[in-house]
C-alpha cells in the first residue's frame, strides 16, 4: 500500500517539478534499491571474507566473520561492496547512515549464516537456506528489507538518494 502511495506522490512530483527525494523523506517510504545491485555488493564483500580466511585460516575466519557483522557501519553506511556499486544502508528513523550498533544488528543473520557453514554438511544446508530466506526477503519487500533490516529499522538504497539540501 505505502508503494502505491509513493508511485502517487512520485508522478505527481514529475508533474509538478518538484524532486522525488523530497517526497520520499517527508513520507519516510524510500524506493528499493535495485536488487542485482544489492546481490553484487555482497558479493564482494563475501569474496573478501573468504580471502581473509584463506590468507590466514584461524584468524581470517574470526576478521572475516568481524567484517560481515561492522561491514555497513563504516563512513556513509557503505561496506566495501557497496561503496564500489553505489549503494548506502540507512536508518528508517532519519536520513543518518547506519553506525556500528545497526550494523552488528542487521548483519547478525548473515554472521550466524558464516558461523554455520564452518561445519561441513549440515552447516553447509544451513548457512544456504538463512542466505536463502535473506535473499528471497529482499526480492519480495516493497522496500527490499530483509530480516536483519526489519529488526535494525534499516534500509538499502541507492547512494545519493537522500542527498538532498538541509
Amino acid at each position: 500500500m505505502r508503494f502505491v502511495i509513493l508511485c502517487h506522490q512520485l508522478e505527481g512530483d514529475f508533474l509538478t517539478g518538484e524532486g522525488p527525494t523530497s517526497t520520499a523523506l517527508e513520507t519516510g517510504v524510500y524506493p528499493k534499491a535495485h536488487v542485482l545491485n544489492r546481490f553484487i555488493a555482497k558479493l564482494i564483500d563475501l569474496f573478501i571474507v573468504a580471502a581473509a580466511d584463506e590468507i590466514a585460516p584461524p584468524v581470517g575466519f574470526l576478521s572475516g566473520l568481524a567484517y560481515i557483522l561492522i561491514a555497513d557501519g563504516f563512513a556513509g553506511g557503505k561496506s566495501i561492496g557497496k561503496r564500489l556499486v553505489g549503494l548506502q544502508t540507512m536508518q528508517l528513523d532519519g536520513r543518518d547512515p547506519t553506525g556500528f550498533r545497526e550494523s552488528i544488528i542487521r548483519n547478525l543473520p548473515l554472521g550466524g549464516a558464516q558461523i554455520a557453514y564452518a561445519v561441513p554438511y549440515i552447516g553447509w544446508l544451513v548457512s544456504l537456506a538463512i542466505l536463502a530466506v535473506e535473499s528471497f526477503l529482499i526480492i519480495g519487500n516493497e522496500q527490499g528489507r530483509r530480516l536483519g533490516d526489519e529488526v535494525a529499522r534499516t534500509q538499502v538504497l541507492d547512494a545519493g538518494q537522500l542527498a538532498v539540501p538541509d
